[in-house]
């Protein structure tokens, strides 16, 4: 059975590569804890603010469940 997942980031300045590695630390556990075997697609998408500023970021994983 597919599935999908979705995961999200706050982004603030200064911060960035921090809260990134902190999202892909949330993706890995859940990959392992989950015991997920096959990886059909993973993408990111960014938010932003009234000004066009980058203020966080989605991760989607959609994954086959075993």
């Amino acid at each position: 059975m597919l599935k999908v997942k979705t995961f999200t980031s706050e982004l603030k300045i200064f911060n960035t590569i921090k809260e990134l590695h902190a999202l892909d630390d949330q993706v890995n556990n859940f990959i392992r804890e989950n015991n997920v075997k096959k990886i059909v697609s993973a993408g990111d998408t960014c938010t932003s603010d009234n000004s066009g500023a980058t203020i966080g970021i989605i991760r989607v994983l959609a994954y086959e469940e075993q």
